[in-house]
Parts: structure tokens; sequence; C-alpha cells
């Protein structure tokens, strides 16, 4: 049999403490891919057994996979934490999945519910269409259309500017939009966008927008590897029921809210959100120490041949390498949360990593590179060099991804990145010599120009390509 609420009751994992056919709409979220149903709708589940408001209507922009899979169970699936202890638990918060292009009326008619009082979003950093500065890119394609097309926006920015002007033109009171993606000062970066696309074309929206908007920044944090088919058989021999899509994440999960005004909103301290004055240092803490890492095991992973996180981690010069880059380089540029000891924080995210029960793959965490080792690496490394501290382990994984680039290109595999055509472009140009790194550096949109003319930065990169170089007869 098949998950549903028919089925339900058959589950050998943990069921809702609740009906989730009786919770109403009460969010709407963008991009109900993995992390999403990992993280945030667990803890609107765990908040549904005693206020039944926040059920959640998942927004896909653009696939109908989420949609396809969820519908014919109702919306449940099944959460499997992977880690020192297991368990199965069916989430029932989520009570539809729409796609974007086809419900386009039917995601504003969610939008403008008086029910509903807060937006969140996982779309990805690159999803928020901003540029280099992290302000709205109008020439992004889809800002371009959604100026042109309001009603039938393409964009998760053209969405909540349509949504919040539907919601003005009825009288109602905005809701609350809360990022959930690994963008820094992502509340205020998402409401300034916002707020710029709306003067574009009415300034009045652009003023009730400023003056009413919440948009808190946040900080999410819990290993979520892809589903595939093995959990997929695992849950089923688990629970005795089918589940077309479950999600696997391991025990620790971390989600920090900055403290803002809302009415009538939900409990957050009551299932463990963290409400704090402090979300940048949360935040710093996270992508330096958590994301940063991440990167150098997947690119320099993928280099030696690993296919998983806790692969690369069994790999002993790789790990020493990994926590003194967290706990020697990034550390010392960092400020403690009230509470957080960072070297403790940092040794936790190693066992993390460890964990033989999660296979997290490289490749996956490979994505995007071009958005993430500015936010990840780069901003370490511009500190670092102020303060004139050693930057040699900081540049492996800009050296790794180079490389990882260069690889795939050669091999004539796809790149995951928004700028995987230019990407492409530049593999097929190196040469395998040092000089290679210049072609990269003169990437403007990954590398700003103070820090591609740097020689320290130069001599590090290059350093660090060479080794790799040296490395390939061996590990290729």
């Amino acid at each position: 049999m098949r998950l549903s609420l028919a089925t339900v009751p058959a589950t050998r994992a943990t069921k809702p403490a609740y009906d989730p056919s009786a919770l109403d709409i009460g969010v709407v979220h963008f991009g109900p891919g993995a992390f999403h149903r990992a993280h945030q709708a667990a803890y609107f589940d765990a908040l549904a057994a005693a206020d039944p408001r926040w059920g959640i209507c998942g927004v896909s922009l653009h696939s109908t996979g989420v949609r396809d899979a969820l519908t014919p169970q109702d919306g449940l699936y099944t959460l499997a934490i992977l880690d020192a202890e297991i368990s199965y638990r069916v989430i029932g918060a989520i009570r539809e999945v729409l796609v974007g292009p086809e419900d386009v009326e039917a995601v504003f008619e969610r939008l403008t519910r008086p029910s509903v009082g807060i937006v969140t979003s996982t779309v990805t950093e690159k999803g928020y269409c901003l540029g280099p500065d992290f302000t709205l890119d109008f020439q992004h394609a889809d800002i371009v259309h959604d100026l042109a097309n309001p009603q039938t926006p393409k964009s998760f920015i053209g969405y909540v500017a349509e949504g919040l002007r539907r919601r003005k033109q009825a009288g109602l009171k905005p809701f609350v939009l809360i990022p959930c993606d690994n963008l820094p000062k992502n509340g205020h970066r998402l409401k300034a966008a916002v707020v710029a696309f709306a003067a574009r074309f009415d300034a009045g929206l652009a003023d009730w927008i400023d003056a009413g908007l919440a948009c808190p920044c946040t900080m999410v944090d819990s290993i979520t590897p892809a589903t595939d088919d093995a959990l997929r058989a695992r849950v089923a021999d688990v629970t005795g029921l089918e589940d077309a899509w479950p999600i696997q994440r391991e025990a620790f999960t971390q989600w920090v809210i900055e403290d803002h005004l809302h009415e009538g909103g939900p409990d957050w301290t009551r299932v463990g959100v963290i409400l704090t004055d402090n979300v940048p240092a949360y935040e710093r803490a996270k992508l330096r120490l958590l994301n940063g890492p991440h990167s150098t095991l997947a690119y320099a992973g993928l280099h030696k041949g690993y296919d998983s996180v806790s692969q690369a981690m069994d790999d002993a010069e790789l790990a020493q390498t990994v926590r003194a880059l967290m706990i020697e380089d990034v550390v010392p540029l960092l400020e403690a949360p009230k509470g957080l000891d960072l070297v403790a924080y940092s040794e936790d995210i190693l066992t993390r990593f460890r964990n033989p029960a999660i296979v997290h793959k490289l490749s996956q965490i490979a994505w995007d590179g071009s958005q993430k080792l500015p936010i990840r690496i780069l901003s370490s490394l511009s500190e670092a060099l102020e303060r004139g501290h050693d930057i040699t382990r900081l540049a492996l994984p800009l050296a790794a991804w180079m490389r990882f680039v260069r690889l795939k290109a050669v091999k004539a595999e796809a790149i995951t990145d928004p700028l995987a055509t230019d990407l492409i472009a530049i593999g097929l140009t190196c040469k395998d010599v040092v000089s290679d790194v210049g072609l990269f550096l003169a990437l403007r949109s990954v590398f700003p120009e103070d820090l591609a003319n740097n020689r320290t930065v130069i001599a590090a990169i290059e350093g660090a390509y060479t080794r790799l170089l040296a490395q390939e007869g061996v590990f290729a």
C-alpha cells in the first residue's frame, strides 16, 4: 500500500499527533524540495498538534515532481532520521503542492488568504535573482519578464511582489516573509529586492512594503542528502507503506530567526526555534564552519575520487586539513553567538560529517559553486587577508573547484551552476598549468577585482592548484 491519509494508520513510523486534513493553510512555501520537507515542514508539523493554523501550501516554481509524488499521498511523506539513533516519522504539515506555471492564480489566491500569515522560501541562493552586490539584478531574465508580466511571474521575487500588491488592494496586512537559504543577511536583502522590484512600477506599493513587511534574517541547518531508491526501499521495508518521496536527514536540526513582531504568529520557541537579535553571528558561524568545509570536502573529495562526505572524512589527510581550516583559519575570524563555543561547535560539525548513516553526495554539495564559494570561502579569505593571516588552506577549495570545472569540461559532463556555460568555456580553455588560475580569477561575478589581482591570493591559489595537479596521477 502507498502512504496516504487512508493508509497512514497502518504505518510503523511515528504518526502525526493531529489530523492533517484539519489543518488550515497558514504558510505558503516556495521551493518545497528536500531541505524544506526535512526542516521547516518538520517544525510546522511539531506546531500542528497544538496550533492547527500553520498548514503549508508548497509552491514549486518549475518542477512538477514534488506535486506528482505527494498529491496521491495527500501531502504525507516519511522523514527518516539517520544518525546514532534511527527513527521514522510521517510529516503531515504540507497540505497541498502547487506548480507556479500551471497554477498561477491558485498561488495568488493562497497568498491573499487572510489566514496566510507566513511566506517561507528555500529557492537556493540563485533563486533570489541578486547580482554580485546582493541587490536585485534587473538584467536577470526572470526579473525582466516579471516586470513586463506581473500577473504571470517566473521568479520568487515576482510572486512575492504581486502577492503583496493584491493584499494591499484587498486591505490585508503583509504576510511575514521568512527566507531560509544560505544567503548572508537574507531577510534584509530579500526585503530590499522586493521593494526595489515594486518601485519600478508602483512607488506607493514599494513604500507600503517597506513600512509594513517583516522579513527577518534566518539561519537554517540540518544535513539533508537527496532521496534515492535505496531510501525508498528502506522506508517501505521499515514502515510497511510505499512512499514516492521520503526524506532523510541527520538528527541535528537548527532554525534561528531574527526576533520580530508577528501578532498572532506561531509559538516558535515551543518547537525549538531560536529567536535572537544576533542572527548574523549564527549565520557566519554556520556558513563558514559548516558550509565552507562542506564545499572544501566536495571539491577536494571529488578530486580524490570519493563519493560522499563520510568517505572523504575517512581520508585522514583531508579530514585533518578541513579541521585545521575550521579551527585555525576560520574560528579566529568569527564572533561567537552568546552561549556558543565555536571550537566545540566545529568539533560537533566534524562528528556530523563522519555520520556513516548519512550518504551525503559530494556531487550534490558541488552544485552552484559560483554562487556558494563567494559566501562560504571568499568571505573568510578576504578577512584573513586583511588581518595578515595565512590563507594557504582557504585557497584549497577554490583551486579544487577550478579543477572540478576543468575535468567536467574535458569529460563533456554537465555542471549544475547558473554560470555553467561560462565555466565550461573556461574549462575547455584550460591547459592543465598554473596559468589556468588566471582564467577563473577573471570571473568578476565570482572573484572581486581586489582579490583577483592580489598577489598573495594568486600565489596561494596557484600553489594549491599545483599540488592538485601533482595528485591527479594518483587519484584520477
